[in-house]
């Protein structure tokens, strides 16, 4: 995707990015405004890259036989609004506007339920393995796109807004890294 194509348009889609529309997601509650971004990170099969898993998870297409883990999370309901792959690619799963369900039991600022109010990005890693290079250049400028589309927009971590339940981004997520890629 090429820098001056990253912009959310009026109807909450990154231009550029592939959509794969999922099921999981409903409407944000009357009058929700947007004001924050969660970063998440997956992978499937667990610590591993580049297969079809995520999106299969996202789009309730999961084969519980492909592998031993996916017993125990087909039937999950689950999306984000973006997926950034190692290689910077970008997916999106949700239209922005939409309230996808990524966060699950949640708080931000005193605020509970934070899919309401927050657009979700899934980084393809995990806790323990740095992230690519690309993967730092596309999610600074999805989180510009998103900042100049929503203005005041915070960013955390699912960590952050699940304390004690979830982990990730993780401790090689660098948040100063992002920041000083960021040009909003």
């Amino acid at each position: 995707m090429a820098p001056d194509r990253f912009r959310i348009d009026a109807a909450g889609l990154l231009c550029g990015a592939d959509y794969i529309p999922s099921p999981n997601c409903d409407e944000r509650p009357d009058g929700e405004t947007i004001s924050l971004v969660v970063i998440h990170a997956i992978s499937l099969p667990p610590g591993e890259f580049g297969g079809s898993g995520i999106v299969e998870l996202f789009t309730n297409t999961l084969d519980p036989g492909r592998h031993p883990y996916y017993r125990d999370i087909w039937q999950l309901r689950v999306s984000a609004h973006f997926l950034v792959q190692r290689d910077g690619r970008i997916v999106q799963f949700v239209p922005c506007d939409k309230r996808a369900w990524h966060a699950g039991v949640s708080q931000w600022r005193e605020r509970e339920r934070c899919n309401d109010f927050s657009v979700g990005i899934e980084l393809e890693g995990c806790d323990g393995r740095p992230f690519a290079d690309a993967q730092y250049k596309s999610l600074a400028r999805l989180v510009d796109a998103l900042a100049t589309r929503y203005p005041g927009i915070e960013i955390a971590g699912h960590s952050d807004i699940a304390p004690g339940r979830k982990t990730d981004p993780g401790p090689c997520f660098d948040w100063t890294r992002l920041q000083a890629l960021r040009t909003a």
